[in-house]
């Protein structure tokens, strides 16, 4: 990199533009390859790469499991299970549960570790967070499709056994990763609301 501070600059406006593409080519999509395999070693590494998000106290509590294959079928089967402790009896929605982590050759379950601290508690869920929106930016430069979804597993005590978590870690996200097979519509985005601040 050169020396210049105005060179400089302009190559690091030119880096910003290349992360800027980045975020604004994510998509929440489900259109997925179903039948091609995502490599173990690609997963991998996106996982390592989402450990990079911030954690102020550095307690990394981010936490990983990848299901593939029958694993899949088997998060449906538990996904139904807590639905029917939560008391939906509705054929069609326990039929969904069943086959809907089969849309996509890989799933992720990301959880977040509990801490003591009420405050470091909370942290460690947001550092998750944080690795997850990471994981999934890492995702979109690999050419995969990713969707992070919430709901019934995330409240599963049977579905943390089955990823090996610890009875007090969290499910923060279910990533849904594939190749993609197909585009989605760009959401229209709302300008932020930012208040600047001087003395």
């Amino acid at each position: 990199m050169s020396s210049d501070p105005i060179q400089g600059a302009d190559e690091r406006l030119a880096e910003l533009a290349v992360f800027s593409d980045l975020v604004t080519r994510r998509r929440t999509s489900l259109l997925m390859d179903r039948e091609r395999p995502v490599p173990a070693d690609l997963v991998a590494r996106l996982c390592r790469l989402a450990t990079w998000a911030p954690n102020h106290k550095k307690t990394w509590p981010w936490r990983f499991a990848v299901l593939t294959g029958d694993a899949r079928r088997r998060l449906g089967e538990l996904t139904a299970e807590q639905l029917i402790d939560e008391g939906v009896h509705d054929e069609a929605k326990l039929e969904k549960a069943l086959v809907k982590y089969l849309r996509a050759p890989t799933i992720v379950m990301v959880a977040a570790a509990p801490h003591p601290d009420p405050e470091l508690h909370a942290e460690n869920r947001d550092a998750v967070a944080a690795a997850v929106q990471t994981f999934l930016l890492g995702a979109t430069a690999a050419g995969l499709a990713s969707f992070w979804a919430s709901g019934a597993p995330l409240r599963s005590s049977r579905v943390r056994e089955m990823c090996g978590f610890g009875d007090d870690d969290r499910i923060v996200a279910l990533v849904y990763l594939g190749w993609p097979a197909g585009d989605v519509e760009v959401p229209l985005r709302p300008e932020p609301e930012i208040a600047y601040l001087d003395g």
